[in-house]
Formats: C-alpha cells, sequence, structure tokens
C-alpha cells in the first residue's frame, strides 16, 4: 500500500466514473443545501476530500472549503476540475491532521468515517473535528447503518453490487466490526478484484464518541432531505454541534 493508502492512482484514474450514481445532481444538491445552510457566512472543512464531489459545487455557492485527505492522486482529481485552485487541500489523515482556523461546519460523507479502521481511530476523528469547529459549529457524517439483518446465521457476507461485468459484496467479522468491501470487476473475459478494509459502526456508538469530543446530537435523519431515521432506515445524516459556551 502505497502512501496513498487504499486510493491511490489506479483507483483516483476511475473513481468518478465508478461512483457515477453518487455524482449525479439528485444526489448532490440535496447534501450541498444542507451543507450550505450549516456554514451560512462561515467556512467548511470536508474530511475525506477525494476529488470533490461536494467540495467543489460547495464552493461554487460562495462557501470557503477546505479540506484533507491522504490521497495525492485524489487530490490531483480535484485541481484539475474546474475551480479546483479554490479549494485548499491538506494531505494527510483526517483523523489527526490539524489545518489553521476555526469552521462553521466540519463533514465526513458517503461511508468515509469506516475508512478508519480502529474504533480509536474514530475516536480522534470525533475529536479533531470538535477541535476545528468554532462555537456552535457542526460536525456532520453520512454512513450507512450496518446491514447485519442480511446475515443468517453462518453467513458473512452481503452483496451490494451484482452485474455482468461489476460484482460488489461486504465480508462481516461481527466480533471485531471489520468489514472488508471486495469489488470484482470484469474486462475482456478478465476479472480483477480489489479489496478495501473498513470498520463499520453504529449510530449510537458515534453519538458517545461525539460525547467523548465535547459535541451533542443535533439532528439525525435517514437523508439529505431530513427524512426520518427509522429502524428500517439503512444510513443516517448526523449533526453533532459544539455548544456555543
Amino acid at each position: 500500500m502505497t502512501d496513498d493508502g487504499h486510493f491511490g492512482e489506479d483507483v483516483a484514474a476511475t473513481y468518478d466514473a465508478s461512483s457515477a450514481e453518487m455524482f449525479a445532481p439528485d444526489v448532490v444538491e440535496p447534501a450541498v443545501d444542507l451543507l450550505a445552510r450549516l456554514a451560512g457566512d462561515g467556512p467548511a472543512l470536508e474530511l475525506g476530500v477525494g476529488t470533490g464531489r461536494l467540495a467543489l459545487p460547495l464552493a461554487h455557492r460562495g462557501v470557503r472549503v477546505h479540506g484533507i485527505d491522504m490521497s495525492r492522486a485524489m487530490v490531483r482529481r480535484l485541481r484539475e476540475k474546474p475551480g479546483g485552485d479554490a479549494v485548499d487541500v491538506a494531505i494527510g489523515d483526517f483523523a489527526t491532521t490539524r489545518v489553521p482556523g476555526e469552521f462553521a461546519v466540519a463533514y465526513l460523507v458517503f461511508n468515509t468515517i469506516n475508512n478508519l479502521t480502529t474504533q480509536a481511530a474514530q475516536v480522534a476523528c470525533f475529536r479533531n473535528a470538535a477541535e476545528h469547529l468554532r462555537p456552535g459549529g457542526c460536525f456532520l457524517v453520512e454512513v450507512g447503518v450496518p446491514e447485519l439483518r442480511r446475515l443468517p446465521p453462518g453467513q458473512t457476507a452481503v452483496p451490494f453490487r451484482v452485474g455482468p461485468t461489476r460484482l460488489g459484496f461486504d465480508v462481516y467479522d461481527v466480533a471485531t466490526q471489520a468489514l472488508t468491501s471486495h469489488h470484482v470487476d470484469v474486462t475482456g473475459g478478465r476479472g480483477t478484484v480489489r479489496s478495501i478494509p473498513f470498520r463499520y459502526v453504529w449510530p449510537a456508538e458515534l453519538d458517545l464518541m461525539a460525547e467523548l469530543a465535547g459535541l451533542r446530537l443535533r439532528d439525525r435523519w435517514s437523508g439529505w432531505g431530513g427524512e426520518p431515521f427509522t429502524h428500517e432506515s439503512r444510513k443516517h445524516v448526523s449533526v453533532w454541534e459544539k455548544p456555543a459556551g
């Protein structure tokens, strides 16, 4: 593994295309609407900024956006896009890397909290986000709810994509909360496999991490449009606030 982690040049080169559904306007615009409201007239900090899927349209709204990302290859793709030079990016681990200033909102989306593969790193991420926030600022996380209810006894794998040329499935270890995503791509009758380790995390566990960082839960929805979060929700968008006092 390179300094870019699991998101080196080979992944960065095709990332936008392979995640095209996440770049669709009906996915991006509600997220940017909410982030812009949370930012108000203040700056925003994206942890795991990647190729700028949300950072660039948010900056286009007039929000000053800063980013942190470990992958130089992903950030190069951001820089190549129109407006890419408007987003300041620090290269480093978003659980520990500090940037100057105080922010109205920090955010971590598209399951990226799970890229931190230990509980200690996830706790450190919450503390790092909290230390970047101004009083009254918010930390937002978008992440899936672990799909353990789809696992019958003795099964560890859950498919998330099945197609003629692409196959994806997650393998869970319920004893450690380890999760490995396997991506199989078939081109010209030949397959390539990419596996990425994660650590899944529960909403209540994230609330405790937030409390340890001095944050308190303000809102939790099942989507960017403010849909109610229920026991049937497959993901959540949660907002924790740094006390104004």
